[in-house]
C-alpha cells in the first residue's frame, strides 16, 4: 500500500512538474532553440530529484567518461519513461528521434519543433527514413547528440528484444560515433503501471562504437553489447530487490 501510494504522490508531482515546465518554455519561442534544450534538461533533473524523495526510486550512471565530445548517436535500451527524461542531463545539447504524432500535441509538440527534434512516420517506409537521416544530419553538423530507442517503443524488462533496422541506416549514413546504453529502469517504473518500486536504476554507457562498420556489422555489435550489458543489469537490480 504503502508503494501504491507514493506512487501515485509521484506521479501527481510528475505532471505538475511537466505543466510546470510547459509553462516556462513558452517564452523560449522567441529565443535560440538551446533555451528548450535547457528546459527540458531542468525538467528531467526535477523529475529525478522528485522520483529519489518521494517514490524512493534513485539512479546510478555507470561510465559517464566514455561519452565522447561533439556529435553522437546516443543507442539506448528502452523500458521505461524513465529514460525519455533521465538521459536528457547526461548531454551537452540533446534532441530525440521521435513519433510524428508527438507533435500534434499542443504546447508539447510545438515546443518539440522548437527544439528542433527529428520526427520520423512510422508508417512512411523509406522515404520516412531518409526525410529522418536527412533531418539528422542537419542537428548533428550542430554538435548534437541524438538519443533514439532503437527497438522504436518500451519493451519490459528481460522481454525479447525487437531492434529494427533503422538505427543502423542512420548509422550508416551520419558517420558519426555511437555510444549503446544499457538499463534496468524498467524493474522501477515498468510500463503501463502506476507503481514506482523503490531501489536504483542503474545506466551503464557502453564502449562508443566508432564509425565506419558495416550496417550488419554494427547492427550486430549494437545488439550484443546493450542486451548482454542489460541482462546483467536486471539480474544485479533483481537481485537487490529482494535482499
Amino acid at each position: 500500500m504503502a508503494i501504491l501510494v507514493r506512487s501515485i504522490a509521484f506521479n501527481v508531482l510528475f505532471y505538475l512538474n511537466t505543466f510546470v515546465h510547459l509553462i516556462a518554455g513558452l517564452p523560449t519561442f522567441f529565443m535560440p532553440y538551446r533555451a528548450i534544450v535547457g528546459v527540458a534538461k531542468s525538467w528531467g533533473r526535477v523529475n529525478l530529484v522528485l522520483l529519489r524523495v518521494v517514490a524512493g526510486v534513485d539512479y546510478e550512471i555507470r561510465g559517464r567518461e566514455k561519452i565522447p565530445k561533439g556529435p553522437l548517436i546516443i543507442a539506448s535500451k528502452h523500458q521505461s519513461a524513465w529514460e525519455t527524461f533521465a538521459l536528457l542531463p547526461l548531454l551537452e545539447n540533446p534532441l530525440f528521434i521521435l513519433k510524428r504524432e508527438l507533435q500534434w500535441i499542443p504546447v508539447f509538440g510545438w515546443l518539440t519543433i522548437k527544439g528542433r527534434m527529428v520526427p520520423v512516420d512510422r508508417g512512411g517506409g523509406s522515404q520516412a527514413l531518409v526525410a529522418m537521416i536527412e533531418r539528422a544530419r542537419i542537428e548533428l553538423a550542430d554538435n548534437r547528440q541524438l538519443i533514439i530507442f532503437p527497438e522504436g517503443t518500451r519493451r519490459p524488462a528481460g522481454a525479447e528484444p525487437r531492434y529494427k533496422i533503422g538505427v543502423a541506416h542512420l548509422y550508416a549514413a551520419e558517420g558519426v560515433p555511437c555510444v549503446p546504453i544499457a538499463l534496468n529502469s524498467g524493474l522501477f517504473w515498468p510500463r503501463r503501471s502506476l507503481r514506482r518500486f523503490p531501489g536504483t536504476v542503474v545506466v551503464e554507457i557502453l564502449d562508443p562504437i566508432p564509425p565506419g562498420l558495416s550496417k550488419e556489422e554494427f547492427f550486430e555489435r549494437l545488439q550484443n553489447d546493450i542486451e548482454g550489458a542489460t541482462a546483467r543489469l536486471i539480474a544485479e537490480g533483481r537481485a537487490k530487490m529482494k535482499e
